[in-house]
C-alpha cells in the first residue's frame, strides 16, 4: 500500500499520521490490486477535517469527514469507505477480492449527518476518461459520491457519455450523438 498525506495549514504529530496509515491499511483486504491512499488533514473552525481518497486499479473512492477529534475523524473516514464498499458489494464483486466481504459488525460512524451545501464550481479538473460501460460509470460515480460522471462508453465505440443521478433516485445516461 502506498500512503501519502498532506497537512493543510497545520502541523500534526507523527502519531496521527501513523494512526491514519494503520487504519487505512485495514482496507487493503477489499482490493485485488495494490491500493494507493491519500489523506488530507486540515482544521477549520474548530473541526478536524480528513479527506481520504483511495485508488486501486480503476476504482476510486473518496470520502470526507469532520469531527472535533482528529482520531475520531480518521475512524469515521475508514467507516465511510467500508460503508460505501458494503453498499455497492454486488456491483464491486467483479472488481474487488471475492473474500473481502466476510460478515462482521457494522462500523459505527462518529461523524454527524452532513448538511447539503450550495454547489458551485471552484476549480477545473482535467483527467483521462477511461473506456467503460454505463454500469461501471454509475458504480464509479457512487464511489466518488458525485451526482454525475463523464466517461467513454465502450458500448458506443468510445463515444463521450455522462451518467447522472436523477431526483427520483434512478440514473440517467447522456450520450453523444454524432451528426
Amino acid at each position: 500500500m502506498k500512503f501519502t498525506y498532506t497537512d493543510k495549514k497545520i502541523d500534526l504529530p507523527q502519531n496521527v499520521h501513523a494512526y491514519a496509515e494503520k487504519k487505512v491499511a485495514k482496507l487493503e483486504r477489499y482490493f485485488k490490486q495494490e491500493m494507493e491512499a491519500n489523506a488530507v488533514f486540515s482544521v477549520q473552525k474548530g473541526q478536524n477535517n480528513v479527506e481520504l481518497t483511495i485508488r486501486s486499479g480503476g476504482t476510486i473512492i473518496r470520502v470526507a469527514e469532520s469531527t472535533a477529534d482528529m482520531f475520531a475523524t480518521i475512524d469515521a473516514c475508514v467507516a465511510s469507505v467500508e460503508r460505501q464498499l458494503r453498499k455497492n458489494k454486488a456491483r464491486l464483486e467483479k472488481r474487488l477480492r471475492q473474500d473481502a466481504f466476510v460478515p462482521a459488525a457494522e462500523p459505527t460512524s462518529f461523524a454527524p449527518d452532513e448538511s447539503e451545501e450550495e454547489i458551485r464550481i471552484v476549480r477545473t479538473k482535467r483527467f483521462p476518461m477511461k473506456p467503460m460501460t454505463a454500469e461501471e460509470a454509475v458504480l464509479q460515480m457512487e464511489l466518488l459520491g458525485h451526482t454525475f460522471f463523464a466517461f467513454r462508453n465502450v458500448d458506443q465505440d468510445g463515444a463521450f457519455a455522462v451518467v447522472y443521478q436523477r431526483n427520483d433516485g434512478g440514473y440517467g445516461l447522456i450520450e453523444d450523438v454524432e451528426g
